[in-house]
């Protein structure tokens, strides 16, 4: 069992709570029992597995999946474990995998969106939470937004960042020319829009831009757009939360998809 902080195994582990060092040693950390169940059920490469002895105990038929999947594993003390997570309060697990992402995108998606600067992991999170729940098949992100596996990205995906679709791009006007090119309507929110989301014909192949939490989306990429929308708004009321907007765009998406499929 490793026990001492000063273990080197340990300390390498610890330095991936930062990006850069995801990035130099080209890992990232999955925290927590119900990532790594979804990790193990698709046989997402794992090079090292840290448990507790307790979490062990509780997670036989687990532990004994993950022992058979990493290149790694090593039972660590509670002490040890809560170094190596960026969570206070760590429920036993913890795991490194390699940086590249799990499901391609399609070459043909049918609903997609592109998120530009986006920079709360929270936000990024639950859009691609929600992606998954709605039927995207599709997310790019640019390279300057936050790190699709940044630790807290990972957690508020409930398991979803396996099964979404995602990569990220350093050419967002070439990927939304591409997209164009491929058939797809470019759909942007703007607050002067002359006609709501549910107004518009959301059941051809949509890719939907949406912007940073601050600034919104960039003129480069709204003059692109061959579609705007507004999300009507109370007086008073400014915007919506970036994740709160996408939700209601795909769901809105899906849900005139469904009407015209139901006889």
């Amino acid at each position: 069992m490793l026990t001492s902080l000063q273990n080197p195994l340990v300390k390498q582990l610890r330095q991936l709570q930062r990006g850069r060092s995801r990035r130099e040693q080209g890992v990232f950390l999955l925290e927590g029992t119900h990532l790594l169940e979804e990790a193990a059920a698709l046989g997402f490469p794992l090079e090292t597995v840290c448990g507790t002895v307790d979490w062990c105990d509780r997670h036989p038929q687990l532990w004994q999946q993950l022992q058979a999947q990493a290149q790694r594993v090593e039972q660590v003390s509670e002490a040890v474990l809560e170094a190596i997570a960026t969570t206070i309060s760590p429920d036993g697990i913890i795991a490194t995998a390699p940086r590249h992402l799990p499901t391609p995108i399609p070459a043909n998606p049918q609903l997609g969106i592109l998120l530009e600067t986006l920079q709360d992991p929270g936000n990024l999170g639950t859009i691609i939470r929600t992606a998954a729940a709605a039927g995207a098949d599709a997310l790019w992100l640019t390279g300057d937004s936050v790190d699709l596996d940044h630790p807290k990205v990972l957690r508020a995906t409930a398991g979803q960042w396996f099964r979404m679709p995602m990569l990220v791009t350093e050419t967002p006007q070439a990927q939304v020319q591409h997209c164009q090119q491929a058939g797809m309507q470019i759909v942007a929110t703007q607050m002067t829009a002359t006609q709501t989301y549910w107004d518009a014909d959301l059941t051809k192949p949509t890719l939907f831009l949406l912007g940073n939490e601050g600034a919104g989306l960039s003129a480069d990429l709204m003059a692109m757009a061959d579609v705007n929308v507004r999300i009507p708004l109370m007086p008073g009321v400014e915007s919506l939360n970036v994740a709160i907007a996408t939700a209601l765009l795909l769901y809105e998406a899906q849900r005139q998809r469904t009407l015209i499929k139901t006889p």
